[in-house]
């Protein structure tokens, strides 16, 4: 089974570690480095250290570019690269020792509409052998919002299921092209609903609304407090322990990795959402741009605790 996964906006991630981060008054760095990121190679971190099979596709441009495809010369497994003449953007991350995180990210690079139709063409080529398409991330500037609209109905041509990672216009016109599963961090699905989600009640609204919008499934993810689902039957709640999180960045992607890699071994759809949540939580505890292995989702789907939602 193969997994392909899609990140038209990748980055450079650079990772700052300070004593704290305070206003008004010095921190000090503790740490730092760069490294290859973008939602979609994330997923493909993951689920290459699982064991499954899976190949990234992703633009370059530019001198961080150059220095993308050398980090993920390394990596294991397999990316496509559609280069573009502009530079692809860097992102900044700091995060204090008691895993206070700020993020800052760039917009991306201007891409031209030949541009985007390669990375299109790269897709379509690969989807024959595939089994799941995770279109993970933000758009850059140039490609249209419908863009992941129409790779969602391209996948379905190919019987390949898909995994929606995504937000504002982009997370809106994918979801009306029912996508099999979309997962939506909280603040997402505020904006995709122009809403505040405060209460519990909030949240199962929220996922009715947006089951209702065209995804055949929803993985509503709260952060620390775990998340909301369905896939048209049940409603259910998956909640992970209490941790000390040291690196909440990325562990959305490591979530929505694990539950694509439970659901290609057919598990039910309940223990996909407890392997998606144990997998970003054990990633949450580690430092920087680190995610948990396998043997570390193993131990943490065993604290995972599940239950209807009534």
């Amino acid at each position: 089974m193969l997994i392909l996964t899609l990140t038209v906006n990748p980055a450079i991630d650079r990772n700052v570690l300070t004593d704290r981060l305070v206003f008004e008054d010095r921190a000090y760095i503790l740490s730092r480095n760069d490294v290859a990121s973008g939602r979609g190679i994330i997923a493909s971190r993951v689920l290459h250290s699982f064991g499954a099979k899976t190949m990234a596709i992703t633009t370059s441009g530019g001198k961080n570019g150059e220095r993308m495809e050398k980090f993920l010369a390394k990596i294991g497994f397999p990316v496509e690269f559609v280069r573009i003449g502009q530079e692809i953007r860097t992102n900044f991350t700091i995060t204090d020792k008691q895993g206070l995180t700020i993020k800052l990210n760039e917009v991306g690079p201007q891409m031209t509409s030949k541009e985007a139709e390669a990375v299109e063409k790269a897709v379509e080529k690969r989807l024959s052998g595939a089994e799941w398409l995770m279109l993970c991330g933000s758009l850059p500037p140039g490609v249209p919002a419908e863009f992941y609209h129409e790779l969602i109905l391209m996948a379905r041509e190919h019987k390949v299921k898909t995994l929606l990672d995504a937000d504002g216009e982009p997370l809106l016109h994918g979801v009306e092209a029912g996508p099999t599963v979309v997962s939506p961090n909280q603040q997402e699905a505020e904006r995709l609903l122009s809403r505040a989600l405060i209460t519990r009640a909030h949240f199962r609204e929220a996922v009715t609304r947006i089951k209702a919008m065209g995804a055949e499934s929803v993985l509503l993810s709260l952060g620390s407090r775990g998340v909301v689902a369905t896939d048209g039957g049940q409603m259910i709640e998956a909640v992970p322990p209490r941790i000390d999180a040291l690196s909440p960045i990325g562990s959305g992607d490591a979530m929505g990795a694990a539950f694509v890699w439970a659901a290609g071994k057919k598990k039910p759809f309940e223990d996909c959402v407890r392997w998606g949540v144990a997998a970003g939580t054990a990633s949450a505890a580690l430092p920087g741009m680190e995610f948990a292995t396998l043997d570390q989702t193993k131990e943490m789907y065993k604290l995972i605790e599940m239950k209807p939602v009534r």
